[in-house]
């Protein structure tokens, strides 16, 4: 499979959180997507930018907080994120970057 600049696209960046690293252990990697992006064209970036296979492709839509900053409201961005299940013996080093 090629790389293409449409994989780029569609992984903006990896989640690095407490309970993203633990996912880990269960073969799980999480990256922060666009809002337009699907399932299939997650699972196929994932596979072309990284080598490796994937298992399975979760979503979560999660909407933006809302905050108060020197008394005038704000409202954080919405953002999608793909919890991304590798097959055994698969791994993706996210420190290392792409």
């Amino acid at each position: 499979m090629t790389t293409d600049a449409r994989h780029y696209d569609a992984i903006l960046a990896p989640v690095i959180t407490e309970k993203a690293t633990m996912l880990t252990e269960n073969n799980q990697v999480v990256f922060q997507v666009p809002l337009t992006a699907t399932k299939p064209q997650i699972k196929e970036a994932v596979e072309a930018l990284f080598k490796v296979k994937v298992k399975a492709v979760n979503t979560v839509r999660v909407e933006g907080k809302i905050k108060r900053f020197r008394g005038q409201i704000g409202k954080r961005s919405d953002f999608k994120k793909a919890i991304v299940t590798l097959n055994e013996g698969d791994t993706i080093d996210i420190s290392t970057g792409l």
